[in-house]
């Protein structure tokens, strides 16, 4: 009998271990399929600061600076500002110059003679391009020594171009005529 208790207490002992072995295996591979926990990961070039004291937070774009790519990380603020105002004054007079032919006519020319504004570019003279492209290079130049002289184009300083004196001299104005110009500029380049 003392040899039938120990067969029994071994076969015991051993259908325990397997359920323990076995368990502990499916534990395991249960874990395997968990969510790791994943560390944030911060840009040392985030720029997001900068965008809080800049012009452009408005109802239209949910109360925050409209940055939708995400360029603040790559680009500093300052700059991708004066290039959106930048493309956005030249949006503005590209539309402009889309309506004007439209209801004004055009100009005594024999080389373009349509009001269709890409057709007009198709029949402009290469060398009306070639005028076009110094003339912007001169403007280019004038507002680059211009910003180095001390004069803005951003405001914040005095302007660079305000012939009609329509620069306020309260802050609150300023920053209102900022916003008004930042909106118009986004729908031109729409």
């Amino acid at each position: 009998t003392r040899y039938t208790t120990v067969t029994n207490s071994a076969a015991v002992h051993t259908k325990t271990t397997m359920k323990t072995a076995i368990i502990a295996t499916l534990v395991g591979s249960a874990a395997a399929f968990a969510p790791a926990p994943v560390a944030r990961v911060e840009s040392s070039l985030s720029y997001a600061k900068e965008l809080d004291s800049m012009a452009g937070a408005s109802n239209e774009v949910g109360g925050k600076v409209w940055d939708p790519c995400g360029l603040s990380d790559y680009v500093p603020a300052d700059w991708a500002r004066r290039a959106e105002l930048s493309n956005g004054r030249s949006a503005m007079l590209a539309t402009v110059g889309w309506f004007f032919p439209k209801i004004f006519g055009t100009f005594d020319s024999t080389d373009v003679t349509t009001t269709d504004p890409i057709d007009a570019i198709l029949q402009a003279d290469p060398q009306w391009w070639a005028q076009f492209i110094v003339i912007c290079g001169v403007f280019e130049s004038w507002k680059y020594n211009q910003e180095m002289s001390g004069k803005s184009f951003l405001g914040g300083a005095a302007p660079a171009v305000d012939y009609l004196k329509l620069w306020p001299e309260d802050a609150a104005k300023q920053e209102e005529l900022k916003l008004k110009e930042l909106k118009i500029a986004r729908l031109a380049m729409i």
